[in-house]
């Protein structure tokens, strides 16, 4: 069986681990700008004219210091501490955006995108567009401008991912979702889980999705998703748990939904993974915390999308 030639990858993601976006400034930013990852957001930065020295304090997985001085788009999508050094007066224009990503660290978006990705807007194709339409709405207020505004930040974030499907190897992504995603016979496997996570997927059964052979489907999928397919799907079955626990679904019914036997069966799965039963994990703090905020980040290099001075 042949995979179908197009697909698509993101909505199922998109649909189930949400990410909003909330308009933080537009204008120019003089001195020092400080972004702390204690406040718990990601960000997404336009740079729109000027020249930015960005700098990232303490951080190992990032350049400590970038210099910009062309149109660029710098996305961190986890807490990453980084401070803008502008000029005292007349400095460089921006439009930024907060990211909160749902389900937190958890989400599979942000787990499997690098700390951080800067990339001169002229890259992107089709993103052009949608930055002068957000660059329009921000340059003056309206009625409903920041509502407006926030969601053409969530078309540029869209319009990022899919550049980010489609050339993972140039941002410097590392094996997982993404890279994954963007093989098209491993999204189509992938896809179909996503959109149907409690059916029975027995190995042979994703590989004919795929359209491939069961060994080559196995040694693929471990080259460039980083992990076997059997983990990857209890992996996306637990964190669709979480996010349902979060919003009150009984175990009786996440387990039915989500291809456990019985809730007995998914207890032991979750606490496997995240080494607390569901009940405990409930109790916990960061289980009730606000499910759009990021506490916590994993490390993946950084994107290679522009290099900067050590």
């Amino acid at each position: 069986m042949q995979p179908p030639v197009a697909i698509d990858r993101l909505s199922g993601v998109l649909d189930r681990f949400r990410v909003r976006t909330e308009l933080h400034h537009s204008g120019e930013l003089c001195g020092i700008s400080h972004f702390d990852a204690g406040e718990g957001y990601g960000y997404l930065h336009v740079l729109r004219s000027g020249q930015l020295d960005v700098r990232h304090p303490g951080a190992r997985d990032v350049p400590r210091s970038m210099h910009f001085d062309e149109p660029t788009l710098l996305f961190y999508p986890r807490p990453l501490t980084h401070q803008f050094h502008n000029p005292p007066v007349d400095g460089p224009e921006f439009t930024c955006a907060r990211l909160c990503f749902e389900g937190g660290a958890a989400n599979p978006l942000a787990r499997a995108l690098p700390p951080l990705i800067a990339l001169p807007l002229a890259r992107v194709p089709g993103l052009g567009a949608a930055i002068e339409l957000l660059l329009a709405e921000t340059g003056q207020v309206r009625c409903g401008h920041r509502l407006l505004a926030d969601r053409l930040f969530e078309v540029v974030l869209i319009q990022l991912l899919r550049w980010l499907l489609d050339h993972p190897a140039e941002a410097g992504v590392s094996p997982g979702l993404i890279t994954g995603l963007s093989d098209p016979r491993l999204a189509c496997a992938l896809v179909a889980m996503h959109e149907a996570p409690g059916e029975s997927w027995t190995l042979e059964r994703m590989a004919q999705v795929a359209g491939m052979s069961r060994t080559a489907y196995v040694n693929l999928f471990r080259e460039r998703v980083g992990q076997t397919p059997a983990d990857y799907l209890n992996d996306w079955r637990i964190a669709l748990a979480q996010g349902r626990l979060r919003a009150g679904q009984p175990m009786k019914l996440l387990a039915e939904q989500l291809g456990y036997a019985n809730p007995s069966a998914l207890s032991r799965a979750f606490k496997a993974k995240v080494g607390v039963s569901p009940r405990a994990w409930l109790g916990t703090t960061g289980a009730r915390a606000d499910a759009f905020r990021i506490r916590s980040s994993t490390s993946s290099p950084v994107s290679g999308g522009i290099p900067g001075p050590p």
